[in-house]
């Protein structure tokens, strides 16, 4: 599964941002290094971007970028988690996740009083898979097991969360992105989700 690149030139064209802007963006770290890809042309070498990525970043920039700092921006767009932490009654006062959700992480993963950013992030994803339609209870109890093992060792890192399901038999793929995935014949992707744009939706439900 290759990724849908966007070329610079035709970046800069669509959004009507400057060279400049792009690059002042990239140093205050709004948009990540490992978006900018080099690719050889025919007319030489040339920069890509994962076309969704960008053209979702650079619009929360636009429409974030008069009521907050540049500092700011980058902290709220980052993919590191918050030092925010919630007692367990928050999380559903504050719209993060249902009782069923809770539940759940409860019954998987231990019972706590507070809990930190990376297990909010984890009850929030379940939450959202949940209430789409595309996974199932136990499909929900494996994906906490994944992201529990696995997730940390992204920490700070873009990465996508992939929910792949091939004769009722479901698998979940977490990894750093942009990345190029192929996958057998016949395997069906039901979710992905772009783990960055979670942590910045449960950012701001956590102000």
């Amino acid at each position: 599964m290759e990724e849908d690149l966007i070329s610079k030139k035709d970046l800069l064209e669509l959004t009507g941002i400057s060279y400049g802007q792009l690059y002042r963006w990239k140093r205050k770290d709004l948009i990540p290094e490992q978006w900018f890809i080099r690719r050889s042309t025919f007319t030489g070498q040339e920069t890509f971007f994962p076309r969704q990525l960008i053209l979702s970043r650079i619009n929360q920039i636009l429409n974030m970028k008069d009521g907050l700092s540049l500092d700011a921006l980058s902290d709220m767009l980052s993919p590191s988690p918050s030092e925010k932490a919630l007692y367990k009654e928050e999380i559903i006062s504050r719209g993060v996740a249902t009782q069923v959700s809770l539940n759940l992480m409860v019954e998987q993963l231990g019972d706590a009083e507070v809990y930190a950013f990376d297990k909010i992030l984890y009850v929030y994803l379940l939450e959202k898979l949940l209430q789409s339609g595309d996974m199932s209870l136990d499909e929900g109890r494996t994906l906490l097991q994944v992201l529990n093992d696995h997730y940390k060792k992204l920490d700070g890192k873009n990465c996508e969360l992939m929910l792949i399901r091939k004769m009722g038999i479901s698998t979940f793929l977490l990894f750093s992105s942009p990345t190029d995935l192929f996958m057998e014949a016949g395997a069906k992707v039901v979710s992905r989700m772009h783990l960055g744009n979670c942590i910045q939706e449960l950012k701001m439900k956590l102000i």
